[in-house]
């Protein structure tokens, strides 16, 4: 069965381990979700990941998650733009996750990036997702 939205797909699977205090989780590799990976990584919200061979040898993710006393170090993880709602932002418009102390992952044409590196750079797009 093909898979409508691959990246609100993994958000879940890194939520759903978290609830139940997994410190690994895998989800289906494709470039997406490892650029995603990468601003995680690059932020602090996990501690890396892995290239893994998946279920019928297909390649996967293994993500590291992080804790802190106990907790997992993502609070909140939600998916802005959706296949069938396109959320689109302008640089001036990047939205600010819980005053600057969350993150905005925006797709633009420099590549994928977290909100104030796309601030820095002045460009706009899609926003993909929100981390606190």
């Amino acid at each position: 069965m093909s898979m409508n939205d691959p990246l609100g797909d993994m958000l879940t699977r890194i939520r759903n381990a978290q609830m139940r205090s997994k410190s690994t989780v895998k989800t289906p590799a494709s470039k997406l979700r490892g650029w995603v990976l990468d601003v995680l990584k690059s932020e602090g919200y996990i501690r890396g990941y892995d290239p893994v061979e998946g279920i019928d040898g297909k390649p996967a993710f293994e993500i590291s998650l992080k804790y802190f006393d106990g907790e997992p170090v993502i609070r909140e993880l939600k998916r802005v733009s959706t296949p069938g709602r396109r959320v689109y932002t302008s640089v001036k418009a990047v939205p600010q996750v819980r005053n600057g102390l969350g993150v905005s992952i925006v797709s633009t044409s420099k590549g994928i990036m977290s909100d104030t590196r796309a601030r820095s750079e002045n460009v706009g797009g899609e926003v993909l997702c929100t981390v606190f």
